[in-house]
């Protein structure tokens, strides 16, 4: 029998494969799983348990910023424009979001 704290997480938990990698996305405020305002500005921490992983990352999702802010200087395809396979993942469930590494070289 599966336990009810299994069946409903007290905090928000996402098993991700990034780029054939497995790690854990994961929150610690308990209101993203309820309350849809919680969603504004909130911070995610992923790790992958990876030998160059030295630290959990701190991530800060913004999804109300606005993609049209960024400077267009180079195509869609060039190196300042491609984002890690991370930020990607996080944008299926926030689709516009940006994303801080707050000092965290990005990864993936």
């Amino acid at each position: 029998q599966v336990s009810p704290a299994l069946r409903t997480p007290r905090l928000p938990v996402w098993l991700c494969s990034v780029s054939g990698r497995h790690s854990v996305l994961f929150g610690t405020d308990s209101r993203l799983l309820s309350d849809w305002r919680s969603e504004r500005i909130f911070h995610l921490y992923f790790y992958s348990g990876q030998r160059e992983q030295t630290q959990t990352a701190h991530l800060t999702i913004d999804t109300h910023s606005h993609h049209w802010d960024e400077a267009r200087r180079e195509g869609p395809c060039s190196p300042g424009q491609r984002r890690p396979a991370l930020e990607m993942a996080i944008r299926t469930r926030w689709a516009g979001a940006t994303v801080s590494w707050n000092g965290t070289d990005p990864f993936f």
